[in-house]
């Protein structure tokens, strides 16, 4: 029988109950430093002895802090470090060839999609593509499908999105995704997007490499204290933030306050995402709290659960990158 979690459980009861599971795997995480999420899930599921962790992330000097604090804990684990930024396509593709440049790593067994960024001022990344949608969707979207022969030679290859609830304040604009180059832009709303993006992709490749054995899933860590939002004035976002909220009819918009979570329990659902076994006969959705969200229950807009979406976005990320992946 599987066991049920809650929003109340705890990384080291996931990593307790999956240790089998995480043992002897190759797992790849962006977004590593410390202090944020990805950062914290590896030092959970490190405990359980993955053969090896390849960690991704923007600033190496940062993710080389992260993979020390790590090997310093358990010196016989097999570390890697591997610098990228999502921003910027040419930089992914030259991440993923250096990935797949790799003989002495055969397989991937996990890919977590976990860097992101959130709710900043208007910016264009350097193909010109609105940098939350830039940086969240299509950076990860490339990477993936450019490593994914990697991926698919796992025996049970497995893909998380790290998305969030977030994605009820925008669907996929997809005739102007970058908000009239800035003169319609809203924070939030981009951020939404950016986020049903995270959820859509997850849709779509489970339905384009379910066949071949790929699980993937996305999912809300909830709303936990971390790096991530650390240039936002709160005494004024919170209003605009509502303001977003209200303008779709969301519970969300008349909240007074955050409910915050504890690292610990905001990592548990990475942890269930990335090596629940049972989540296979439920390919694609969307997880919170350690458990498949209840769109009865949890705010889950159909417009990130949709396969016609999923289809149009494909299509349109295919396009803005300037590749087509035929799987």
């Amino acid at each position: 029988m599987v066991r049920e979690y809650t929003k109340d459980t705890t990384a080291d009861e996931l990593v307790k109950d999956l240790a089998g599971e995480i043992a002897n795997k190759v797992v790849l995480v962006t977004g590593v430093s410390q202090g944020t999420l990805g950062g914290i899930f590896l030092e959970y599921i490190v405990k359980a002895n993955p053969s090896r962790l390849i960690l991704a992330g923007r600033t190496l000097s940062k993710t080389q802090q992260t993979a020390d604090a790590l090997k310093a804990a358990h010196p016989n684990i097999d570390i890697r470090t591997l610098q990228v930024d999502l921003s910027s396509l040419a930089d992914v593709r030259e991440a993923a060839a250096k990935v797949n440049s790799w003989e002495d790593v055969p397989h991937i067994d996990v890919l977590v999609n976990n860097a992101g960024i959130m709710a900043i001022p208007y910016q264009v990344t350097v193909d010109g593509f609105e940098m939350q949608f830039g940086s969240n969707h299509l950076g990860p979207f490339l990477f993936t499908n450019l490593i994914m022969d990697k991926i698919l030679a796992s025996k049970a290859p497995r893909i998380v999105n790290v998305s969030s609830s977030g994605h009820r304040l925008n669907p996929i604009r997809f005739f102007d995704y970058n908000f009239g180059d800035g003169e319609t832009y809203n924070r939030w709303q981009a951020y939404g997007q950016s986020k049903t993006a995270n959820m859509l992709m997850a849709v779509s490749l489970a339905e384009k490499l379910g066949s071949r054995g790929l699980t993937a899933f996305s999912l809300h860590p909830g709303t936990i204290m971390t790096h991530l939002g650390e240039h936002i004035d709160f005494s004024v976002e919170f209003a605009t933030l509502a303001a977003a909220d209200r303008l779709l009819g969301n519970a969300e918009g008349w909240l007074t306050e955050f409910d915050f979570k504890t690292p610990d329990r905001g990592v548990a659902t990475h942890i269930y995402a990335a090596f629940e076994p049972s989540l296979k006969e439920v390919n694609g959705v969307y997880l919170e709290d350690a458990h498949v969200a209840d769109p009865f229950v949890q705010t889950v807009k159909p417009w990130g659960t949709s396969k016609v979406e999923a289809e149009r976005l494909w299509k349109l990320s295919e396009k803005l990158v300037g590749q087509e992946f035929s799987f």
